[in-house]
């Protein structure tokens, strides 16, 4: 037979030296219902140590822990009644111990016992709870940092604005009191002279001041153009076609001592865009890279197929697609990094005082962006600098080019009339007697609705001449509509400052109208009045 004696000695010595608490316990009835307490049968010493409660042998949870007993009761209760073992972490609230528990029914049901190993893990709660709380405390940290980072930077970009608009009104107070001060100037000179009956002086107090006023027009074109409010008549074109004249205007512009090289792609797409800016971007840029290499060098004006991904479009700020690209290169003298970042600021200038306006490149920039494109600029000191143009591929075919003569006669029928409506009278009253010196009769409005009760009237108009922005709650794209349901053959020109540009630009410009911007010379009003007229092009009815 088995030495049970022995046997049992050893595992009495094993539950009284194992490391983990043990008991069992016995489910008894109790005023709380049928099997609604327990008794500890059995205990070895290490449950004090992992408890906290000593002497626990033949004492009832109820009478223990009464705040804690149905908890306890439940889980247990749940072991008995299963017959399935249970593991579980549980905070013994009457000693603050942590317990991570592990539970076994002891026999057949009917014996009610349930076994409990368990051991105290409270120092590894704390320890996880405090470092939760470490971890909160420095996320709670590091959001308050980001906060009061944003901040600074919010602050810093304020600041940043607030000097480019001081840059860019006192560049524009400088400039513009320059030119105005040669225009008023000028006026004043050529009614001194008159007054004196010195006559012979006055063209050359005219000229000079027509020349800044060409400046002045000029000027306000780049700002505009920074800004991507100007008047573009974009149309499907491929630069390749433009390279030759381009480089010949080019080559005249930065003298002998500039090479200039053009290096055209082969199957270059057409890109949608307004010619005449494009010829003046690339001048500009052309222009900057002559004085960035005063001691001579070479200008390389090269055309390229794009195909951006996405990832390589959001670091050129565009949308993922096709572009063509035009890149102005010079050998020069670059650019610091630390100023890249600033030069397509307005009025921001690396020039001498007087060698430059800080407007070329900024006109670039507004022209790309509002062309739907975007420009980048690669710089090292010493080796030279490129300016790269990028145009959204156009899926159509290339428009061919309409050749408008600079010396169109203006003939007149007898009795053709012009509508001018424009809500300032010195225009109206220039643009009145110009056409009235080629012979047509004239009509005049100060705002729309005016203009729009002369055209419900019986009176002859063959051409409406009318501002974009005018007052009196209908703007000049409104009254042309009006006036094409009224008239359907009309012919309209419109006239505009550059700032109600999206009035036209969002709608359709149709045949039989053209756009004029202000400031126009007189010659240019007269030609388009004479091409429109003459133009086989039908409005739609």
């Amino acid at each position: 037979m088995p030495n049970l004696t022995g046997n049992a000695e050893r595992y009495r010595t094993l539950f009284e030296s194992m490391d983990e608490g043990f008991c069992i316990i016995e489910f008894l009835d109790s005023p709380h219902g049928p099997l609604s307490d327990y008794i500890h049968v059995e205990a070895n010493a290490a449950y004090e140590r992992h408890a906290g409660i000593a002497n626990v042998v033949g004492q009832k949870v109820r009478e223990m822990v009464p705040d804690e007993a149905d908890g306890w009761v439940e889980l247990y209760g749940g072991v008995l009644h299963s017959g399935n073992p249970i593991r579980f972490q549980r905070e013994l609230v009457a000693t603050g111990h942590h317990l991570e528990v592990h539970s076994f029914r002891v026999g057949p049901f009917e014996d009610r016992q349930v076994a409990v190993l368990f051991k105290d893990i409270t120092d590894r709660v704390q320890a996880e709870r405090a470092q939760r709380e470490l971890q909160e405390t420095l996320e709670a940290r590091i959001t308050e940092a980001l906060a009061e980072r944003e901040e600074v930077e919010l602050a810093l970009r304020q600041a940043q604005k607030m000097e480019a608009v001081g840059q860019l009104t006192g560049g524009l107070a400088h400039d513009f009191n320059n030119l105005l001060a040669g225009i008023t100037g000028a006026f004043e000179m050529i009614g001194v002279r008159l007054a004196q009956g010195r006559v012979g002086d006055v063209e050359k107090y005219l000229a000079a001041g027509q020349g800044a006023a060409r400046r002045a027009a000029a000027l306000t074109h780049r700002l505009l153009a920074f800004s991507r409010r100007q008047t573009l008549t974009p149309k499907p074109v491929v630069v390749n076609r433009m390279l030759g004249d381009l480089s010949e205007l080019v080559r005249r512009t930065v003298g002998p001592q500039i090479n200039v090289e053009t290096v055209a792609a082969a199957g270059l797409w057409p890109a949608m865009v307004d010619v005449n800016q494009l010829e003046n971007a690339l001048l500009n840029l052309c222009i900057n890279a002559r004085d960035a290499m005063p001691d001579g060098g070479t200008i390389t004006i090269e055309t390229a197929n794009r195909w951006l991904d996405d990832r390589t479009a959001r670091d050129h700020n565009l949308t993922a697609g096709q572009y063509v690209t035009i890149c102005v290169s010079d050998t020069g003298t670059g650019i610091d990094k630390a100023m890249l970042d600033r030069v397509f600021d307005p009025f921001f200038t690396t020039k001498p005082i007087g060698q430059g306006t800080g407007l070329g490149l900024s006109m670039v920039y507004g022209f790309a962006r509002q062309s739907n494109g975007h420009v980048r600029i690669y710089s090292e000191v010493g080796q030279g600098t490129m300016v790269c143009i990028y145009l959204p591929r156009h899926r159509g075919e290339e428009e061919q080019d309409i050749i408008l003569p600079g010396d169109m006669p203006a003939t007149v029928d007898a009795g053709e009339t012009v509508l001018i409506i424009d809500d300032e009278p010195s225009v109206r009253m220039l643009v009145s007697d110009a056409l009235t010196d080629l012979g047509f009769r004239c009509l005049e409005a100060g705002d729309g609705p005016a203009g729009l009760r002369l055209l419900e009237s019986e009176a002859r108009i063959d051409l409406l001449v009318t501002d974009v922005g005018l007052p009196g709650g209908l703007n000049g794209r409104q009254v042309a509509e009006a006036a094409r349901g009224l008239r359907a053959d009309l012919r309209i020109l419109f006239i505009t400052g550059y700032a109600e540009n999206a009035v036209l630009n969002h709608g359709h410009i149709e045949p039989g109208m053209e756009v004029l911007t202000k400031p126009f010379a007189v010659e240019e009003l007269r030609r388009r009045v004479a091409a429109l007229l003459q133009s086989d092009d039908q409005p739609n009815r």
